[in-house]
């Protein structure tokens, strides 16, 4: 963690320039009949997950360059989530990857991120890589393939992961498998996709009572030519056949470019279907960069569809996460940044105004109509991010303050690479 000694006296620098901003912002928003106290606290209650591999450095298939002061266990992983909450207060919660972060003793992992507060979020499980003394291999699939002791292998390695989640106070699996094709004629479309509904039945019947099941879509890769649940579509009708606590979950990279990924998330969120999202930004494709870097109006139109579905549904509480691979920057940096941004996006979508917008929708002000959305998305909301950061104790500048930390330095001190480390970070 980082002296808390450290962090005020960085705020107390930056405080009065601050309370300047935000005074004038408050006015200004005052104007239009908005309360900036009603934003900050909405901006304060926000929150996302981090991902528990995202904390090391991450890599292509080309190569993969480690960084200093990696975490080599998941010990070290909540320590480093525990700084990016601290600094950023906006991701109280890890969503852990089996088997790449198994815990020897979950309670005492539980115990270890409470001490630093933290809970996990939703499960993630791992069955397109095959592990170490794995009986069955997943080269040609796993939930969907065609030979039933891999599947069943698969099943029971999704039913092993709820558990661990059950001691570790989570509530939620997320599933995404790598099955599919790289040629035609490899698989039949039909029996690939029964045989995948079959498995994730079985692992949804294992659930508990108050547990939910989210399927994750990609358009491709591994898989080049076709992947099972390469879409919204797969993922609404699998998730429909599987039962009311099964959802979709939305990954911003995992759709062909220029995708429409918010009318997606309308419509998955009208018929009860949308569970989680996951964030990250992207040029080309599955890129994994730092959310809200590439396209952030992207990012605030999808929360401009979130925070309409929430106001028709006020018990809409989907599973939010940063899903990010980071090749070339800090990781704890990159996490800090791109939780900032998705809040970012949240509080201008919070500026949406409503009625004015849904006039010129139905009066068919198509200027008027996107003026509207662009007034908020337009509208600099940095000092409320800011305040909300400091009176939940945290830094008015988060990577400022990291850096006058000497967090990293320390890190590279006390944690020398080990070959024996876990996976740190996406390859």
């Amino acid at each position: 963690m980082i002296d808390a000694e450290l962090i005020a006296a960085q705020n107390a620098q930056q405080q009065n320039a601050l309370d300047s901003d935000y005074a004038a912002l408050g006015e200004r928003l005052a104007r239009a009949g908005v309360d900036i106290e009603s934003l900050t606290q909405q901006a304060s209650q926000f929150a996302v997950a981090l991902p528990s591999w995202g904390l090391g450095t991450g890599g292509t298939r080309f190569a993969r360059f480690p960084g200093s002061g990696e975490p080599r266990n998941i010990f070290e992983k909540v320590d480093d989530c525990a700084v990016v909450n601290q600094l950023g207060q906006a991701t109280p919660a890890v969503s852990l990857h089996i088997p790449w972060d198994t815990p020897s003793d979950a309670a005492e992992l539980r115990q270890f991120a409470q001490e630093r507060g933290l809970h996990f979020d939703a499960m993630n499980s791992n069955t397109f890589q095959d592990q170490k003394g794995q009986p069955q291999s997943y080269k040609y699939g796993s939930l969907s393939h065609s030979d039933k002791a891999v599947r069943d292998q698969a099943v029971e390695h999704n039913i092993e992961v709820i558990e661990l989640g059950r001691k570790l106070g989570s509530n939620a699996l997320t599933v995404w498998v790598g099955d599919g094709s790289n040629f035609p004629g490899q698989q039949n479309f039909n029996r690939t996709f029964s045989r995948y509904l079959d498995s994730t039945s079985a692992i949804y019947s294992a659930l508990p009572d108050d547990w939910s099941m989210q399927l994750e879509h990609k358009m491709f890769e591994p898989a080049f030519y076709s992947t099972v649940i390469q879409d919204w579509g797969s993922s609404y009708l699998a998730a429909t056949q599987i039962g009311e606590r099964c959802k979709c979950l939305v990954d911003l990279g995992h759709h062909a470019p220029n995708v429409n990924i918010e009318m997606i998330v309308s419509r998955l969120a009208q018929f009860g279907k949308l569970g989680g999202f996951h964030f990250n930004d992207s040029k080309y494709g599955d890129d994994d960069l730092d959310s809200g870097s590439i396209n952030p109006y992207q990012l605030f139109l999808v929360f401009n569809e979130l925070v309409d579905i929430k106001n028709r549904q006020p018990s809409f509480a989907p599973f939010y996460m940063l899903d990010q691979s980071h090749n070339v920057t800090d990781p704890i940096e990159s996490l800090i940044y791109s939780a900032a941004e998705v809040q970012r996006a949240f509080v201008k979508a919070l500026l949406v105004d409503r009625k004015a917008l849904e006039g010129f929708q139905d009066s068919n002000d198509v200027l008027m109509a996107q003026g509207t959305l662009k007034a908020a998305y337009n509208l600099d909301v940095e000092p409320i991010l800011q305040m909300a950061r400091l009176r939940s104790n945290g830094a008015i500048d988060p990577i400022q303050a990291y850096r006058a930390s000497g967090y990293r330095a320390q890190c590279g001190k006390d944690r020398p690479a080990s070959k024996n480390s876990s996976g740190s970070g996406i390859v």
